[in-house]
């Protein structure tokens, strides 16, 4: 081997492999401060785009849980006002037959009459303010919710719940019904009917929202799985990270002490030229 003063090129070998170690010891800091594998696309170009699709899905799964939520919030408040009207209902079904009795004058059904026509205009009171996010939902104003329960456009991200009107006018229920003794018989076939509507209602309520429970189970499950899925690819393993970090540690420390050697190794020359 010559000695030669001018290249060193010990010193230079051992500069390159100390900027290889000293890049790989800067991935393995970057890596165990910030607790991601994947810092920046340089270091899994694939698994960066792999891991953001994830993100962004499990974020729009977020937002279709809170639209599920909303929405059986909707179909509860819907069922209450629903029920109250069933009670209103039931005490003008107790009106009616009470009404109906021969052995009352037109005066003494009038007390009865005077009720039933207020009870009817409570029902259509709590149809036209009964709302959630601004629609009505029982005045017909409203025929459907439409939610939207996944993260991709298609016909099954979406669910459709349909609302029926429960004002008097739909119920059959009108007032000055019961003024009269036969009024009053006849209204008790229109309580039935109109006992039935709702309850046919309420059905709907209940079916909607159970459905929407199951949506929502599912989707929290879903979004489990999809942080899961994006944790394994960007996130750091820190007992195999903290190995490599050593490693490279270990590699710079012997890379610095053998480049200073190096750097000595033209010195030799100066005990030929003694």
């Amino acid at each position: 081997m010559s000695l030669v003063i001018n290249t060193n090129v010990s010193a230079l070998v051992a500069q390159q492999n100390l900027a290889v170690t000293n890049s790989q010891l800067k991935v393995s800091v970057s890596r165990l401060s910030s607790g991601f594998r994947i810092n920046s696309a340089a270091d899994d170009a694939a698994g960066l785009g792999r891991a953001d699709q994830l993100r962004s899905q499990s974020r729009m799964i977020q937002a279709s849980i809170r639209n599920i939520n909303d929405g059986i919030s909707a179909m509860e408040i819907s069922d209450k006002a629903a029920e109250q009207i069933t009670n209103i209902v039931t005490r003008m079904g107790e009106l009616a037959a009470s009404a109906a009795q021969g052995t009352l004058d037109d005066d003494n059904r009038s007390y009865y009459s005077d009720e039933f026509n207020t009870l009817i205009k409570e029902i259509d009171r709590i149809a036209a303010t009964t709302e959630f996010g601004g629609y009505k939902i029982l005045d017909g104003g409203t025929a459907a919710l439409t939610m939207f329960i996944g993260f991709k456009n298609t016909t099954n991200d979406e669910l459709s719940v349909s609302l029926n009107a429960l004002t008097t006018g739909v119920l059959g229920l009108v007032s000055g019904a019961i003024s009269t003794r036969d009024e009053a018989f006849q209204t008790l076939s229109a309580i039935n009917s109109a006992l039935k509507t709702i309850n046919d209602a309420r059905a709907i309520y209940g079916a909607s929202s159970n459905r929407l429970t199951a949506a929502l189970s599912n989707l929290q499950v879903t979004y489990t799985n999809f942080q899961a899925a994006e944790s394994r690819i960007r996130d750091a393993d820190f007992a195999m990270e903290t190995a490599q970090y050593t490693r490279n540690q270990i590699m710079v420390q012997a890379g610095t002490s053998v480049l200073a050697q190096a750097n000595q190794l033209p010195q030799n020359v100066l005990g030929l030229l003694r």
